[in-house]
């Protein structure tokens, strides 16, 4: 894939010499990634050893651009240039130099080589050692998920190590922000002694989480003063001589103290900085301090002028953060709002999103809209609101598709097929799935099967015997009942039995390997569910990679006894959160309308034609995600240590990320923006959120300003 045509100062800064620091800003949708990745191409063609540059971001998704210029044609021949996040360039190092860090590092077997976990397998550790604790009566005042419990644990972890303050003070750090509200103190002294005690058992078994790879890789490789930390800071400084960092803005402190130092060494650097952005702020994101490096630079670059945004989209953009803000209302522009602008107000949720799917397919039918260049976004996608849309969208014959990428694998209803049969095919793990699950199972792996026939087979062929599942073959069931559900899915349904069987009576093997067959074997071909599904297939590979990297990690250090298939069922059965995987937003099967979470949206960095902005009255919008064991704004650096989090703090913080996400998103839009207002919620209470504020606001500046 051949870069687009470049702008004049696109093309000035891609042809400048590999010399000098500079720091390149503006606002998203400026062309600075493009212009970025084409100085990456000349400083190849002009000779830089591809083994010297060293591309950096913030998170694996962000660096697509520059993976897809290396693989095309145009791409220099020869060796490759390095592409990291923070976490995977410190995974590498403590990988590298284990041997000389592991003692001082304080593991208990630094003879053993290190274990490296995922999200999901860190979940899995911490369910295994606060599980016991919650049936004690910890966290008994929090109304949350488990699973949710476990990934909060470790978030302050995360937050204490990419910040830079010591994990035990996690719990004093929060109860510092307290004030008068005690009411959460022993939910935080609770949180801190898990977080201990997932640290001592990652310590004393060799594991390593995000949070402790980056500890060790800070502590003891980069700011040591061993011989561990002298071979490290050589290698990275000797070998990595040019930088390229895109979207300083959304990463961490940690990444921005150690570019502190590196910059000095380096013989060229480019810094790649997004205006008004930060949005990875609830993971430790610090646009401020990223900021400071351009003091840095020998050259400060901006780029102002948008190659996607129309003015009217960028004033409006700027009203909105005017209007959250509390800012004058004097200096936001108005012109050419209209133009860009689609709203429509509606009593019940069904008749908005009636109207969403209506003018999607007026879009792609008169005005020629590609599916793919259309975007419905909410703050959250719940499962009912993804079906009820994606339902009209297909009557309407519009394709569709759907991202979250924070959604727990036992959701996916893929995931929920593929386990549910993994358990029929091992009656010895004694799991049994409920007839409700068998039966969706079956409808899901079989083409053309119903619910109601579906539940009908379930009945008659699923047992369950001395807390082992069974079926039955077809053959057995009765011919009026055959003929019912049809010789044609009865035989889809003895071929999927005959295989599950075979599978049982065969010596079993690790559960990836059974799941990739499953998918292969049977699941893939023609007349069963998975044949054409290309999302079920996405689902199925990310499947198989969790478990693959689970049994990596649990070979030899979780299962006493146990099977490692059961184990990672009972796992999935507590709603451990998917990694991210980026196949998930790379994939891109057809030409379809995208139905993403605002935030997962944002994270693509890609432009659209037209946005769709439902229920702007929800308070979604607006309200940060429930976290009572953390908090992104106390545990970050900005955060003055005891100073108390009160409501006017709160409100400022809320209404400045929703005027960052407005931003963000108007700066991904080409032509317009559809904004569809509920009075009633899908629960049925009113709705008068902040951004339906905001918006009648700035409707009322432009009613003024026009007279």
């Amino acid at each position: 894939m051949g870069l687009p045509p470049l702008s004049d100062y696109q093309l000035a800064l891609a042809e400048s010499p590999a010399a000098g620091r500079r720091f390149l800003e503006g606002p998203a949708g400026a062309g600075k990634t493009t212009a970025g990745v084409a100085y990456l191409m000349h400083m190849l063609a002009s000779g830089v050893p591809a083994r010297s540059i060293l591309v950096l971001v913030p998170q694996r998704v962000l660096a697509t651009p520059y993976y897809d210029a290396l693989r095309s044609p145009d791409a220099a021949a020869g060796a490759q240039v390095t592409i990291f996040t923070i976490g995977g360039l410190a995974q590498r190092m403590v990988d590298l130099f284990w041997p000389l860090v592991a003692r001082d590092a304080g593991f208990s077997h630094p003879e053993r080589p290190p274990v490296f976990l995922t999200l999901e397998t860190a979940q899995y550790y911490m369910a295994r050692l606060v599980r016991p604790l919650l049936d004690q009566g910890y966290f008994d005042s929090v109304v949350i998920d488990r699973n949710r419990i476990y990934s909060q644990i470790l978030d302050n972890l995360n937050k204490a190590a990419v910040v830079g303050f010591p994990n035990t003070e996690i719990g004093a750090r929060l109860k510092a922000a307290l004030g008068s509200d005690q009411s959460r103190r022993r939910i935080y002294e609770e949180a801190q002694e898990c977080a201990d005690l997932f640290r001592a058992w990652c310590l004393a078994h060799n594991l390593l989480d995000f949070s402790l790879q980056l500890e060790v890789f800070r502590d003891h490789l980069w700011k040591g003063h061993g011989a561990a930390a002298s071979l490290c800071r050589d290698y990275l400084l000797g070998t990595y001589t040019h930088l390229i960092v895109d979207n300083l803005e959304e990463d961490v402190p940690l990444t921005h103290d150690i570019l502190k130092e590196w910059l000095p060494h380096c013989h060229s650097a480019l810094l790649i900085y997004d205006w008004d952005a930060g949005y990875r702020r609830f993971l430790g994101a610090d646009p401020e301090g990223g900021y400071t490096l351009s003091g840095m630079c020998d050259e400060r670059i901006t780029f102002a002028s948008s190659f996607v945004t129309l003015p009217g989209l960028e004033n409006l953009g700027g009203a909105l953060a005017h209007s959250l803000n509390r800012l004058p209302r004097e200096k936001a522009q108005y012109a050419g709002i209209r133009t860009v602008l689609r709203h429509e107000y509606h009593r019940y949720y069904p008749q908005m999103l009636d109207w969403v799917a209506d003018e999607i397919a007026t879009l792609v039918r008169e005005e020629g809209i590609p599916p793919g260049d259309i975007v419905v976004l909410a703050p959250f996608l719940s499962d009912a609101l993804r079906f009820s849309l994606m339902n009209r969208l297909e009557q309407r014959g519009i394709p569709s598709r759907s991202h979250r990428p924070s959604r727990a694998l036992r959701d996916e209803p893929a995931t929920r097929c593929l386990l549910t049969l993994a358990a029929l095919a091992h009656p010895s793990w004694g799991i049994s799935p409920s007839r409700f699950d068998v039966a969706y199972a079956m409808m899901q792996a079989i083409e053309g099967l119903d619910l109601v026939r579906a539940q009908l087979l379930t009945d008659i062929v699923y047992r369950v015997r001395e807390g082992k599942p069974s079926l039955s073959s077809f053959d057995q069931i009765m011919p009026p009942v055959q003929e019912r559900l049809t010789f044609v899915l009865g035989g889809r349904y003895q071929r999927l039995y005959e295989w599950l069987q075979a599978c049982q009576r065969g010596e079993e093997g690790e559960l990836d390997h059974f799941l990739a067959r499953l998918f292969g074997e049977m699941l893939s071909q023609e007349g069963y569910g998975f044949h054409t599904d290309y999302d079920a297939a996405r689902v199925a590979h990310e499947l198989i990679e969790s478990v693959r990297k689970f049994r990596w990690v649990a070979d030899e250090n979780v299962v006493a006894g146990g099977k490692l298939g059961q184990e990672y069922l009972s796992m999935v059965r507590d709603g451990v959160i998917a990694a991210q995987y980026v196949l998930g937003w790379q994939f891109r099967p057809e030409d379809a309308v995208l139905l993403a979470p605002a935030y997962t949206f944002l994270m693509y960095n890609r432009p659209v034609e037209v946005q769709f902005w439902l229920d702007v009255g929800g308070q979604g919008w607006w309200e940060r995600l429930a976290q009572p064991l953390t908090h992104p704004y106390v545990l970050s650096r900005h955060w003055p240590s005891g100073k108390v989090w009160g409501d006017a703090d709160e409100v400022a913080a809320r209404n400045d990320a929703l005027s960052r996400l407005a931003l963000g998103l108007l700066r991904r839009c080409r032509r317009r923006v559809y904004l569809a207002f509920c009075e009633l919620s899908e629960q049925g209470y009113e709705q008068k959120g902040a951004l339906l504020m905001a918006v009648q606001r700035v409707l009322c500046w432009m009613d003024g300003a026009a007279t």
